[in-house]
């Protein structure tokens, strides 16, 4: 079984890029039945919602580009209203999570565009940059030495538990256990844990107010938050995936390093008083503190106990003061000093509220999953029905998301209108469905 299933990992990537000389034809652009996606919105969610799904479902048409180097497969970019034409970060995970119900085939192309060009030290791209306005003839490109948030590994086990099958986790083990390696030997913390760099935004949260005390006067890389809490994930998948895939011994040392930096989150991580995740810089050191929805990622990812879970819910994302806006969940607590108007330094992303929901799901707390989805959910369709489109993220407050900026250096902008990286609305609201249905059933 994994023999073979290598083999069809191979050949899906390279069968479009050689060309089909038998069997079933690659997809194409025009071959993914769009018609299926959109008739979905027309039951999905609350019917104030529907026009929205209905955007978004042709936004994912309007963002597939047909396959090419360096993709095997049709791909999704970040939104037709981004500044360059670019694929990967988490926005693909959002996009693949979004398209996995309803358009599986489709979906799993994407984690092999993901994975195509997994560099042979393990690294996986963070953005690959197919054209930008400024150097339209360079081709596509990628840096080698920094990528992103690795979140796709949870939409490979969506994916397969979908299906059914374990196909999907055979393919996708080796580039798993590959991008581990790579963490290990390029992202270790004194004196544990993992890092993002700085210079690249490799969290993904670019320029928000952590980033100044991330590393000590000597040089030295502290433990973040979300970088460890996303490391500690990779270990899971790669211990369940390994335990399916009959590998005992690799089982057994990946769960053994989750346990080491689950007890590291759980006790060095944790302020009792706060009842609140900080990154490790500033557990002893309030100064440096930010109130940041990074706390959210040991909900997400099953490091918190019950009880830190029961807190971080109840007193920070069910806060209207602190993350439960207008539009939740806000990337920095609207009752902090630290709060801004700018982009991960206050603004609500839809993607980030997906995760907030699947974290409390985890934990029992359907009810405030519920919330939150319906919440952003409600304030996203407001604003489409008021400016006829998807914004990269939107006002906790509830004002007009264009009257956000965008960037932390002069001259601002605002948010990117057609934004499909970090909106996956499908996603939500089948949760919202899905969660809703469980709670009139009891």
């Amino acid at each position: 079984m994994p023999i073979r299933s290598s083999l069809r990992f191979a050949v899906a990537l390279l069968v479009p890029l050689l060309g089909c000389q038998r069997g079933e034809a690659p997809e194409t652009e025009a071959a993914i039945n769009w018609d299926r996606l959109s008739a979905e919105t027309e039951g999905l969610g609350k019917p104030e919602w529907r026009p929205t799904l209905a955007y978004l479902a042709d936004l994912h048409r309007r963002s597939t580009r047909p396959a090419g180097p360096p993709f095997p497969h049709p791909w999704v970019e970040l939104g037709p209203g981004y500044h360059a034409r670019a694929f990967g970060h988490w926005d693909i995970v959002h996009a693949t999570l979004d398209l996995i119900p309803t358009l599986p085939e489709h979906a799993e192309r994407q984690i092999l565009n993901n994975l195509a060009n997994q560099e042979p030290d393990g690294l996986v791209p963070g953005v690959i940059w197919v054209a930008r306005p400024d150097e339209p003839d360079a081709g596509p490109a990628w840096s080698k030495k920094a990528g992103h948030p690795p979140l796709w590994p949870i939409a490979v086990e969506d994916l397969s538990r979908h299906l059914g099958s374990d196909d999907p986790i055979v393919d996708a083990y080796g580039p798993l256990t590959r991008q581990i390696a790579w963490y290990e030997q390029n992202r270790r913390a004194e004196p544990t844990g993992f890092w993002y760099s700085r210079t690249a935004w490799e969290s993904g949260l670019d320029d928000d107010l952590r980033q100044p005390h991330a590393i000590a006067e000597d040089g030295t890389h502290w433990a973040f938050l979300d970088a460890t809490c996303h490391v500690y994930n990779l270990y899971i998948r790669a211990s369940e995936w390994a335990s399916r895939l009959l590998k005992p011994e690799e089982a057994s040392g990946y769960l053994h390093r989750a346990g080491e930096l689950q007890r590291f989150v759980r006790e060095d991580l944790w302020e009792p008083e706060a009842g609140f995740f900080y990154d490790i810089w500033s557990i002893d050191d309030p100064e440096k503190r930010v109130e940041s929805f990074v706390a959210i990622w040991p909900l997400v990812v099953g490091i918190a106990t019950p009880e830190q879970a029961k807190r971080v819910i109840d007193e920070h994302l069910l806060n209207p003061d602190r993350f439960f806006g207008e539009h939740p969940i806000a990337t920095v607590a609207m009752d902090s000093p630290g709060y801004q108007r700018l982009t991960w330094r206050g603004p609500a992303w839809n993607s980030m509220s997906y995760w907030a929901a699947r974290g409390c799901v985890r934990y029992g707390r359907k009810d405030a999953a519920v919330q939150i989805l319906e919440r952003a959910l409600d304030s996203t369709a407001r604003h489409f029905e008021r400016t006829g489109t998807i914004w990269e993220f939107y006002d906790p407050v509830g004002g007009p998301p264009e009257d956000l900026e965008r960037e932390v250096t002069s001259p601002a902008g605002t948010p990117k209108r057609e934004y499909l990286g970090h909106n996956p609305l499908l996603a939500m609201a089948r949760l919202y469905d899905a969660l809703s249905a469980e709670r009139k059933e009891s």
